[in-house]
């Protein structure tokens, strides 16, 4: 066996001053990855001679990508090459854009464990349409009443946890919890940054996309990140257009569905609630328990099917309980599990849209922030009595708001708050609630969506209670493993 280290991140300024020492390189490009892992399938040399033999020819690499990538369709080869990128002074609102690709990776600055400032993007459409004024003055009260929320929220926080105050220590973990409730009151024009790692596929699905966004401000983070990489990789990011597709498909729809909902009335839908479960797989339990017997037995899913719904109810929670007798906190229930799915509708703000849309293998689609849905206040706010002056800044936001939507709609959502709120469709395996679940009911987690999901744990057990008979934050998996097995996990 013969196992090498191929390569792996650097620093572009590494890079650079390699180079100036060494000379000027052509073979420092991730393109050689690409060219030379889709030869493996048809050179017999070993791969490290044929990663080799690509560096030394970057020319003939390139004129192979894009005869492989493009002419034979083979796009995986393109993931082979990865890049890294710091966007900085990026508004909140533009960064929902740039996280929903999937398969990429993100790290942000988190506006919980950082005392904001006062930055924040003044859109381009919004100055075109004569509102920057309004917009400007709307944000400035915004932001002077996050330091003033903040401040008082700490004496309150300090005061109401006394003994975790006596501890210095302790004091920065109580800042935080002032932080992440002042931080409602920001609009989501705010500033901030994100690390990102992404491949050259998904980035070329990046640029398409933004190059065809409604927002200036994505148009431009799209043409910007494209002009750092386009001659770095010219052989395996070239479709980068705007194109009909993704620039007109959603207004074409949502112009078909203005119609339809003014010629048929709608029903108003029943309930007030802001988690609803509103599609699941029927017979849950039993479908999870039928992909079981298939995976642990030679019989077909036909069979497997049948015998999981014949099943005695203490057979099939033996057959959970066996799936799961190994487990820890920190592992996934089987993949098994992802055969069910749940939807449900949640109507939740911006702050825990934040939280949620890192979750980022689930199936995800919203509408636009609705000042209409109302906003989610902090307790902490209300029980240190600062309901009133959150309030008063939240209706100057709306009045802000409906000015700036009648002559550019789709930058009005910039002047919104972290407390306003969206409604999301959200679909997830059983697998990944059990996810979801483990990471944002813990503790530790943001109050926001610390609720949400918990709400939706104790929807999906409902209907589903044992496949779901694990279901709970990471600190809860010990209580929850000794009361279903009467011992203590390993």
């Amino acid at each position: 066996m013969k196992i090498y280290l191929a390569g792996y991140n650097v620093d572009t300024e590494v890079l650079e001053e390699l180079q100036k020492s060494s000379g000027a390189r052509a073979d420092v490009t991730p393109e050689t990855f690409s060219a030379s892992y889709a030869r493996i399938s048809r050179d017999p040399r070993p791969i490290n001679e044929i990663r080799s033999a690509s560096r030394s020819d970057v020319e003939r690499s390139r004129k192979s990508n894009q005869a492989i990538v493009f002419k034979m369709g083979h796009h995986s080869v393109a993931e082979h090459a990865v890049f890294n990128f710091d966007l900085i002074g990026v508004s909140r609102l533009a960064l929902e854009a740039l996280e929903r690709f999937r398969l990429c990776s993100y790290t942000e600055k988190s506006q919980r464990y950082i005392t904001l400032g006062n930055d924040y993007v003044v859109p381009e459409e919004i100055a075109r349409a004569g509102h920057e004024d309004l917009f400007r003055k709307t944000v400035d009260a915004q932001n002077e009443m996050y330091h003033s929320l903040f401040g008082k929220l700490r004496d309150y926080v300090f005061a109401k946890n006394s003994d975790l105050a006596r501890d210095p220590k302790k004091h920065t973990l109580l800042e935080g919890w002032a932080k992440e409730d002042a931080r409602y009151i920001t609009s989501l024009a705010t500033q901030g940054q994100v690390g990102e790692t992404i491949n050259a596929r998904n980035l070329e699905l990046l640029f398409r996309r933004f190059a065809s966004h409604p927002l200036d401000e994505v148009r431009k983070i799209g043409e910007e990140m494209y002009r750092l990489v386009e001659k770095v990789a010219p052989s395996i990011i070239l479709f980068v257009r705007a194109n009909d597709y993704d620039g007109r498909t959603y207004p074409c729809l949502e112009s078909l569905s203005r119609n339809f909902v003014g010629r048929y009335p709608m029903p108003k839908s029943a309930g007030k609630e802001n988690v609803r479960l509103v599609d699941y797989t029927p017979q849950g339990d039993e479908r999870v328990l039928a992909a079981l017997l298939h995976t642990a037995s030679a019989q077909s899913y036909e069979d497997c099917w049948d015998l999981a719904r014949r099943l005695s109810n203490d057979e099939k929670i033996d057959m959970f309980k066996t799936a799961a007798q190994h487990m820890e906190f920190y592992d996934s229930v089987l993949r098994e599990f992802e055969y069910v799915n749940l939807t449900f509708e949640l109507v939740i703000s911006a702050a825990c849209f934040g939280q949620l849309k890192r979750h980022r293998l689930s199936t995800q689609t919203y509408q636009p922030y609705d000042p209409r849905l109302g906003v989610t206040i902090p307790e902490a706010i209300i029980a240190a009595g600062l309901e009133k002056q959150f309030m008063e800044v939240v209706e100057r936001t709306n009045d802000a708001y409906e000015v700036i939507s009648r002559d550019t709609s789709v930058a009005a959502p910039y002047v919104l708050t972290n407390s306003h709120r969206r409604r999301v469709l959200l679909r997830v395996n059983a697998r990944e609630l059990y996810h979801i679940s483990r990471l944002r009911e813990d503790p530790t987690a943001q109050w926001d969506i610390q609720k949400q999901s918990k709400l939706m744990s104790g929807l999906a057990k409902r209907v589903m209670p044992m496949a779901f008979m694990f279901i709970g934050g990471k600190d809860q998996y010990p209580r929850i493993y000794r009361e279903i097995f009467k011992r203590d996990p390993k």
